[in-house]
């Protein structure tokens, strides 16, 4: 490209969105990552991460022409542009939804930042399959389905001569493109994986939400390059495109806890974020089109629809883990169909204006026809190469090991953590000049009759200093403390995306007290003053003596 042609600043400020949209990969990692169990949380990490290698280089190599090479048919690009070979010497093809004017921006800026949607976009599709997926065959899927499925659609609508631009269909910043694709290649992947194991009466809980809160913030960041960079342009419509992702957020956030307190009694903190989430899936492809009031009237409809949405899997018996259909995959139908609605010339003189802002149905019936379109090809062929990754190097992970899928893929687990040490207790500031205080010591074991004390615990009744003082004073031995899971009579509820779940097995501290017979009686008053608890055993024991002279057998 001339080197005339191009404006420091517009090239800066799409250089930074390309930034925020990679950012929103590793956002979108630890989103997923902390609603999944604790021992598939390095899988979920690594197949949201992998498109970060995989894609990159298929769209060097390929994806590039294939979405924005020259116009073969209005159906694909061609493959002149193999490799970027010559792509520093022409000018970017410029997407349907650009602004306006000539390209300001080196071709080399507008390929790093298309770059980023179609890594992100088959990243999306993890949050469904969770639990489910071998490592090979996934990077073999997200390889062939960014060639085959997402490249063609990015074609359609974004590239010069694309027959679904010509057709007149708008999608700003990827309704279509990211968002109904990556669902519609969720209901056909999920089609092939199958259901987990005992879904959905054995579903899991999320292991880890403020991992799940950062994520969403991250993408929330990330989503202001996402949508203002998309016109190439750091103008008046960038601004109103961020300005409108930011209040469709909030709007989507307000309105799915609304709805979330009214029905479940609570308003969560995952309900704020999924929420927004939803808002932001939905401005998506209206973003650069429609006002500010628009922006916000749209972020409550998807708060409300999306909500509802979530009954969808349990009604038609798919299990997608982490609910990318109603997310993702309505929110981008319902955004792209809502553009038909609000679109406006006055906001972005590239755009048609929609049946509520005077141009009729025009509009609306393309997004239709556009919407179908790209459901149904993103369908069958992410069908076809789901089938296909199952039926050579397999897709799907055995479900015997979908309990265990980090030791099973990574050969570690993500945690290493317990209970006992997380325990509060006794602390002072460091480098402060007060004594510590003096630690009591334990009872040597008695050669008399020895008891073992048994208890199940709430850590959240405990104190470990307490308890280790109140031991002691008892006349404790030795004293030990582990995780452990127990059945009790009392079930503690779970409401999680309107699901509720009973804890059959809930968090409890094992407490083992060696103490001679004569205190048994002690520690069972300390432990019940400590803990209220009657969930208490006693055992006789005797300590195991080695002779270390006689020769082992």
């Amino acid at each position: 490209m001339p080197a005339t042609g191009v404006e420091p600043g517009d090239t800066a400020w799409v250089l930074t969105c390309a930034a925020l949209v990679l950012f929103m990969t590793p956002g979108l990692a630890l989103f997923y990552a902390g609603m999944v169990r604790t021992r598939t949380t390095l899988v979920m990490l690594q197949q949201n991460i992998i498109p970060l290698g995989v894609v990159s280089i298929v769209w060097i190599l390929l994806g590039y022409a294939l979405a924005f090479g020259n116009d073969q048919g209005g159906i694909i690009g061609d493959l002149e542009l193999f490799g970027l070979h010559g792509a520093r010497d022409t000018s970017p093809a410029p997407a349907f939804h650009i602004v306006s004017g000539a390209i300001t921006i080196p071709t080399l800026a507008f390929v790093a930042y298309q770059m980023m949607f179609a890594i992100i976009t088959p990243a999306l599709i993890t949050g469904a399959t969770a639990d489910r997926l071998k490592f090979g065959g996934w990077v073999a899927f997200v390889a062939v389905w960014s060639l085959l499925v997402y490249s063609p659609i990015a074609h359609w609508l974004w590239g010069v001569g694309g027959w679904l631009a010509r057709l007149g269909a708008q999608d700003w910043a990827g309704g279509m493109v990211v968002h109904a694709s990556a669902g519609a290649a969720v209901l056909a992947v999920l089609l092939v994986i199958g259901r987990r194991r005992g879904w959905p009466h054995a579903g899991s809980l999320p292991h880890n939400l403020p991992l799940t809160i950062a994520g969403a913030g991250i993408l929330w960041f990330g989503w202001f390059g996402f949508n203002a960079g998309d016109g190439l342009q750091a103008n008046d419509v960038a601004a109103q495109a961020l300005l409108n992702t930011h209040i469709a957020a909030a709007a989507g956030m307000i309105v799915w806890l609304i709805i979330e307190k009214s029905i479940d009694g609570h308003a969560t903190v995952l309900g704020a974020v999924t929420g927004a989430v939803a808002g932001l899936a939905t401005i998506t492809p209206a973003a650069g089109y429609v006002t500010t009031l628009s922006a916000l009237l749209i972020g409550a409809l998807a708060g409300l629809v999306c909500h509802l949405a979530l009954r969808l899997k349990f009604t038609f018996r798919f299990d997608d883990a982490l609910d990318v259909v109603a997310v993702h995959f309505v929110g981008g139908v319902l955004g792209t169909l809502l553009v038909g609605f609000f679109a406006s010339r006055a906001v972005n003189p590239v755009s048609a204006d929609g049946l509520l802002t005077g141009g009729g149905p025009g509009l609306l019936g393309d997004q239709a026809v556009a919407l179908l379109s790209v459901v149904v090809f993103s369908f069958c062929l992410t069908w076809l190469i789901a089938t296909g990754v199952q039926k050579t190097i397999g897709l799907r992970a055995d479900p015997a090991d979908e309990h265990n899928l980090d030791q099973v893929q990574q050969g570690m687990d993500a945690y290493h953590l317990d209970g006992p040490a997380a325990l509060p207790g006794t602390a002072r500031p460091q480098g402060t000049s007060v004594a510590p205080a003096p630690v009591t010591a334990a009872k040597a074991l008695p050669t008399g009759r020895v008891q073992l004390v048994t208890c199940m615990i709430d850590p959240q009744h405990l104190r470990a200093d307490e308890l280790e003082q109140a031991m002691l004073d008892a006349g404790a031995s030795t004293i030990v403390l582990s995780d452990a899971h127990a059945r009790t009579p009392s079930r503690r509820p779970q409401i999680y995306r309107g699901l509720r779940r009973e804890q059959e097995f809930p968090d409890r501290l094992r407490v083992e007290v060696l103490v001679d017979a004569d205190g048994t009686a002690a520690v069972l008053a300390a432990l019940d003053r400590l803990a209220g608890t009657r969930d208490r055993y006693v055992q006789e024991v005797q300590q195991a003596i080695v002779d270390r002279d006689e020769p082992a057998r």
